[in-house]
C-alpha cells in the first residue's frame, strides 16, 4: 500500500554525483526510474513537489519540472490538475511468482481451552488509556531521557507497596528491576547467576521444561528437572541434583496447580541457605484465587535468597510487555547491569501508566472483576464436566485460570487431543510440560482464562463420550 501524506511533502532520498560528468537531469531521470522499477516507489505513491525536491537536491526547480515531464511522457509518473505527482499504476515492477495457495483454514473452534492466556476481551482499555493520558500529562521532561535501567522510580515505588500489600513480599524499590516480562527477567537472572559461578539450574517437572532449558543454555548453564508431588517441588530430590539455583511456582504450581506446602517452603529456604543457592520464584497468577486463603510470596520468607518475578501479563494482558523482578541485594547490581546492556531500560510512559493505574485503585478494581469472571468460568467447567464426563477428575482449581483433567479411559493424551480437534475443541496435554515429553499418565491442561462460560459449556458438551 502506498504511503499517504497529508500536509507536508514527502521526502525522497536520491543521490546525484556532480563529479561524474553525466548531466544532472539525466541522473535525476535515471534515479527516479530505478526507484520505480525496483519497487522503492510503489504505484500510486506521491513524489515530493518539484520545489521541495529541487531544494533538497540543490537543483533548479525548472530542471526537476522537466524531469517530471519527461518521466510522465515515458509512463513512469502521472500528474492530474490540483493533485501531486505520483507513480503511474502501470509502472510497477513485474509481480513475483505467486506462492502456492495456503491450506484451507481450519473451521473456527467451538472452544479452545488453551492455558496461560487471560481474558483478552476484558482488558480495561478505557482505564489504560486514562492512565496513559495521566502519565503523559504529568511526566517531567527529565523522565523522557534514558533514565535508570532499573526502571521508573515512580513505578518501582508503587510496585514495592503493591507487593508488600498484596503478596507479603519484603519489597524495596531499590531492588526492583522493571523488565519486558517473565522471559527477560528470567534470562537476566540466569546470566547474573552464571557470572557468579552457578552452572546448573533446576526446575519443576512437570513445569516450563522447554523454556527453562533454552534460557539456561543461552546463559551457558545446564538445566535439570526435579519432580513435583502433592506438596510441591521435592526438596530432597532437588538437593541430590547439586544445582545452586531452582525455578519454582510456589503459589500455584505450573501446570499441576498444587500449592507449595508450608514445610516444603521451610525446607526450600533451608536448602538455599545451606547450598548458597538462589530460588527463582515465578509469581505468575497469584492474584486469582477462589477456595483458599491467600498465599504470600516465597520471597517474603527468604528475601536474601529469592528472586521473585512478576508481570502484568496475567493480570492485564501479555501485549503490555511489562514485568518486574525483586532481587536480593547481592544480585541487584549484576542484574541491573545486564538490563542496561540489553536495552537501556523499559518504555517510560507505559511504566508511568501502570503506576498510575495501581495508585488510582483501578488495577485492584479490575482484579476484583476478573476474579468473579474466572470464578464463573471455573464453575461452568466443573458443572459441564460433571454432566458430560462425570468420571473425569479435575485438580488445580484453587487459583489461576486453568485446571488439570486426569484421563482415566483407554484413549491416550494425543488421541484425545486429535479427536477433540475433529469435534471443534482445542485441548492441550501436559506432556509438553514434562522434560521427557511423556504422555503417561494422561493429563489435559484445561485453560478457561480466554474462553467464556458459554464456550466452556459448549466445548465440554462437544466432548461428551470422548473423555
Amino acid at each position: 500500500m502506498p504511503l499517504e501524506w497529508s500536509g507536508s511533502s514527502p521526502e525522497l532520498l536520491l543521490a546525484l554525483d556532480r563529479a561524474s560528468g553525466e548531466p544532472l537531469h539525466a541522473q535525476l531521470n535515471r534515479r527516479i526510474r530505478d526507484a520505480v522499477r525496483s519497487g522503492r516507489l510503489e504505484p500510486g505513491e506521491r513524489l515530493p513537489s518539484s520545489r521541495e525536491l529541487a531544494r533538497g537536491l540543490g537543483l533548479s526547480r525548472g530542471l526537476v519540472q522537466d524531469s517530471y515531464a519527461q518521466l510522465q511522457a515515458e509512463g513512469y509518473l502521472v500528474t492530474r490538475p490540483g493533485s501531486a505527482t505520483r507513480v503511474a499504476a502501470g509502472a510497477a515492477p513485474p509481480a513475483p511468482a505467486r506462492p502456492a495457495p495456503p491450506a484451507r483454514p481450519s473451521p473456527p473452534l467451538v472452544a479452545d481451552f488453551r492455558p496461560g492466556v487471560p481474558d483478552l476481551a476484558s482488558f480495561p482499555m478505557a482505564d489504560w488509556l486514562w492512565a496513559l493520558r495521566e502519565a503523559g500529562r504529568a511526566i517531567p521532561t527529565a523522565d523522557l531521557d534514558y533514565g535508570d535501567p532499573r526502571g521508573s522510580a515512580a513505578l518501582r515505588t508503587v510496585l514495592a507497596g503493591y507487593l508488600r500489600r498484596v503478596r507479603a513480599a519484603a519489597a524495596d524499590p531499590d531492588h526492583i528491576v522493571v523488565c519486558s516480562g517473565y522471559a527477560q527477567g528470567f534470562a537476566l537472572t540466569l546470566r547474573a547467576l552464571a557470572a557468579s559461578g552457578v552452572r546448573t539450574v533446576a526446575y519443576e517437572d512437570p513445569g516450563s521444561a522447554r523454556g527453562t532449558s533454552a534460557a539456561a543454555a543461552a546463559a551457558g548453564m545446564a538445566a535439570v528437572p526435579v519432580p513435583v508431588d502433592g506438596d510441591g517441588v521435592d526438596v530432597a530430590a532437588l538437593a541430590a541434583t547439586g544445582a545452586r539455583a531452582v525455578l519454582v511456582t510456589p503459589a500455584h504450581q505450573w501446570p499441576t496447580g498444587v500449592v507449595l506446602a508450608p514445610h516444603r517452603r521451610l525446607e526450600l529456604a533451608a536448602w538455599a541457605a545451606a547450598r548458597d543457592a538462589v530460588i527463582i520464584e515465578d509469581d505468575y497468577d497469584a492474584e486469582f484465587r477462589y477456595d483458599r486463603e491467600p498465599v504470600g510470596a516465597l520471597q517474603g520468607l527468604a528475601a536474601d535468597r529469592v528472586v521473585s518475578i512478576g508481570t502484568a501479563s496475567k493480570s492485564l494482558a501479555p501485549a503490555l510487555r511489562i514485568g518486574w523482578l525483586l532481587a536480593p541485594p547481592r544480585l541487584t547490581a549484576p542484574i541491573v547491569e545486564r538490563k542496561r546492556l540489553d536495552d537501556r531500560g523499559s518504555p517510560a510512559l507505559d511504566q508511568l501508566a501502570l503506576a498510575r493505574l495501581i495508585e488510582s485503585g483501578r488495577h485492584d478494581r479490575h482484579l476484583r472483576r476478573m476474579r468473579a469472571v474466572y470464578a464463573g468460568r471455573r464453575a461452568a467447567l466443573v458443572e459441564a464436566l460433571a454432566e458430560h464426563a462425570p468420571h473425569v477428575r479435575l485438580t488445580g482449581l484453587d487459583a489461576g485460570f486453568h485446571a488439570v483433567a486426569h484421563l482415566a479411559g483407554p484413549r491416550g493424551e494425543a488421541e484425545v487431543i486429535a479427536a477433540a480437534r475433529e469435534r471443534g475443541v482445542g485441548l492441550h496435554g501436559m506432556s509438553a510440560c514434562r522434560h521427557d515429553g511423556a504422555a503417561d499418565p494422561a493429563r489435559l491442561i484445561i485453560g478457561f482464562g480466554d474462553t467464556g462460560e458459554r464456550a466452556v459449556r459448549a466445548g465440554v458438551a462437544a466432548l461428551a463420550g470422548l473423555l
